[in-house]
Protein backbone atom coordinates (compact mmCIF):
# COMPACT_ATOMS: atom_id res chain seq x y z
CA UNK A 1 0.00 0.00 0.00
CA UNK A 2 1.40 3.51 -1.24
CA UNK A 3 0.39 6.58 0.68
CA UNK A 4 2.22 9.88 -0.62
CA UNK A 5 2.00 13.33 2.12
CA UNK A 6 2.96 16.53 1.39
CA UNK A 7 6.43 17.78 2.60
CA UNK A 8 4.39 19.98 5.20
CA UNK A 9 2.63 17.31 7.00
CA UNK A 10 5.68 15.45 7.44
CA UNK A 11 8.48 17.34 8.04
CA UNK A 12 10.68 14.23 9.42
CA UNK A 13 9.38 10.58 8.00
CA UNK A 14 12.35 9.04 10.43
CA UNK A 15 11.55 10.63 13.24
CA UNK A 16 7.93 9.67 12.76
CA UNK A 17 8.91 5.93 11.91
CA UNK A 18 11.09 5.70 14.77
CA UNK A 19 8.10 7.20 17.14
CA UNK A 20 5.41 4.23 15.35
CA UNK A 21 7.71 1.60 16.85
CA UNK A 22 10.05 1.25 13.34
CA UNK A 23 13.62 0.48 12.97
CA UNK A 24 15.87 1.42 10.27
CA UNK A 25 17.12 -1.32 7.96
CA UNK A 26 19.86 -1.58 5.52
CA UNK A 27 19.75 -4.70 3.57
CA UNK A 28 23.23 -6.40 3.63
CA UNK A 29 22.36 -7.52 0.20
CA UNK A 30 21.03 -5.33 -1.81
CA UNK A 31 21.97 -2.19 0.36
CA UNK A 32 18.42 -0.70 -0.10
CA UNK A 33 17.23 1.39 3.45
CA UNK A 34 13.74 1.06 4.71
CA UNK A 35 12.17 0.57 7.57
CA UNK A 36 10.71 -2.22 9.76
CA UNK A 37 8.16 -2.92 12.85
CA UNK A 38 8.80 -6.53 13.89
CA UNK A 39 5.09 -8.47 15.30
CA UNK A 40 7.01 -10.76 17.25
CA UNK A 41 10.67 -11.24 18.53
CA UNK A 42 11.34 -13.07 15.44
CA UNK A 43 12.29 -11.58 12.26
CA UNK A 44 9.24 -12.45 10.40
CA UNK A 45 6.32 -11.36 10.23
CA UNK A 46 7.22 -7.91 10.13
CA UNK A 47 5.86 -4.43 8.58
CA UNK A 48 8.14 -3.14 5.98
CA UNK A 49 8.12 0.37 4.89
CA UNK A 50 10.24 2.13 2.02
CA UNK A 51 10.83 5.89 1.92
CA UNK A 52 10.78 7.94 -1.13
CA UNK A 53 11.25 11.70 -0.43
CA UNK A 54 11.00 14.34 -3.05
CA UNK A 55 10.62 18.30 -2.98
CA UNK A 56 7.11 18.01 -3.70
CA UNK A 57 6.49 14.85 -1.69
CA UNK A 58 7.41 11.95 0.58
CA UNK A 59 6.14 8.48 -0.37
CA UNK A 60 5.23 5.37 2.10
CA UNK A 61 5.28 2.09 0.75
CA UNK A 62 3.97 -0.44 3.30
CA UNK A 63 4.12 -3.99 3.32
CA UNK A 64 3.72 -6.65 5.79
CA UNK A 65 6.41 -9.77 5.54
CA UNK A 66 5.01 -12.94 6.36
CA UNK A 67 8.26 -14.81 5.67
CA UNK A 68 11.92 -14.97 4.35
CA UNK A 69 11.54 -14.63 0.25
CA UNK A 70 12.13 -18.01 -1.25
CA UNK A 71 14.26 -17.42 -3.95
CA UNK A 72 14.79 -20.09 -6.93
CA UNK A 73 13.47 -21.07 -10.20
CA UNK A 74 10.46 -18.26 -9.10
CA UNK A 75 10.96 -15.34 -7.50
CA UNK A 76 8.27 -15.57 -4.75
CA UNK A 77 7.85 -12.88 -2.16
CA UNK A 78 5.82 -13.58 0.68
CA UNK A 79 4.10 -10.09 1.08
CA UNK A 80 0.96 -8.85 1.70
CA UNK A 81 0.46 -5.53 -0.16
CA UNK A 82 -3.44 -4.50 0.53
CA UNK A 83 -6.09 -6.05 3.10
CA UNK A 84 -7.46 -5.64 6.60
CA UNK A 85 -4.08 -5.48 8.11
CA UNK A 86 -2.27 -3.21 5.96
CA UNK A 87 -4.84 -0.44 6.12
CA UNK A 88 -5.09 -0.56 9.69
CA UNK A 89 -1.28 -0.15 9.94
CA UNK A 90 -1.31 2.57 7.59
CA UNK A 91 -4.67 4.20 9.15
CA UNK A 92 -1.81 4.27 12.68
CA UNK A 93 1.05 5.29 10.87
CA UNK A 94 -1.28 8.20 9.02
CA UNK A 95 -2.12 8.73 13.21
CA UNK A 96 1.44 9.11 13.69
CA UNK A 97 1.78 11.61 11.01
CA UNK A 98 -1.33 13.88 12.15
CA UNK A 99 0.09 13.99 15.75
CA UNK A 100 3.64 14.77 14.51
CA UNK A 101 2.31 17.46 12.28
CA UNK A 102 0.53 18.92 15.86
CA UNK A 103 3.27 19.00 17.95
CA UNK A 104 5.89 20.39 15.14
CA UNK A 105 3.19 23.00 14.73
CA UNK A 106 3.14 23.53 18.11
CA UNK A 107 6.75 23.27 18.51
CA UNK A 108 7.90 26.13 15.72
CA UNK A 109 6.03 28.54 18.03
CA UNK A 110 7.55 28.34 20.83
CA UNK A 111 10.94 28.11 18.81
CA UNK A 112 9.84 31.43 17.79
CA UNK A 113 9.54 32.94 21.57
CA UNK A 114 6.06 33.71 21.04
CA UNK A 115 3.52 33.72 23.26
CA UNK A 116 0.88 31.13 23.57
CA UNK A 117 -0.50 30.26 19.91
CA UNK A 118 -4.14 30.44 20.10
CA UNK A 119 -4.42 26.85 18.72
CA UNK A 120 -2.10 25.55 21.39
CA UNK A 121 -4.77 25.54 23.95
CA UNK A 122 -6.62 23.10 21.75
CA UNK A 123 -3.38 20.95 21.20
CA UNK A 124 -4.22 18.77 24.27
CA UNK A 125 -7.84 18.13 23.66
CA UNK A 126 -6.89 16.98 20.19
CA UNK A 127 -4.05 14.57 21.50
CA UNK A 128 -6.51 13.17 23.60
CA UNK A 129 -9.21 12.04 20.87
CA UNK A 130 -5.93 11.05 18.59
CA UNK A 131 -5.22 8.62 21.37
CA UNK A 132 -8.68 7.70 21.83
CA UNK A 133 -9.26 6.59 18.50
CA UNK A 134 -5.86 4.81 18.01
CA UNK A 135 -6.94 2.34 21.27
CA UNK A 136 -10.71 2.02 20.14
CA UNK A 137 -11.60 -1.43 20.10
CA UNK A 138 -12.35 -2.69 16.77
Amino acid sequence: MKRTYKPTELTNPLATLRKAGYLYFRDPQSGEESYLLRLTSEFYPRFHVYVETTQTQISFSLHLDQKQPSYGQGHKHSGEYDGPIIEKEMKRLDGWIKASAVLSGANSTENNHSQAHPASSNLAAELKRWWRKIFKAD
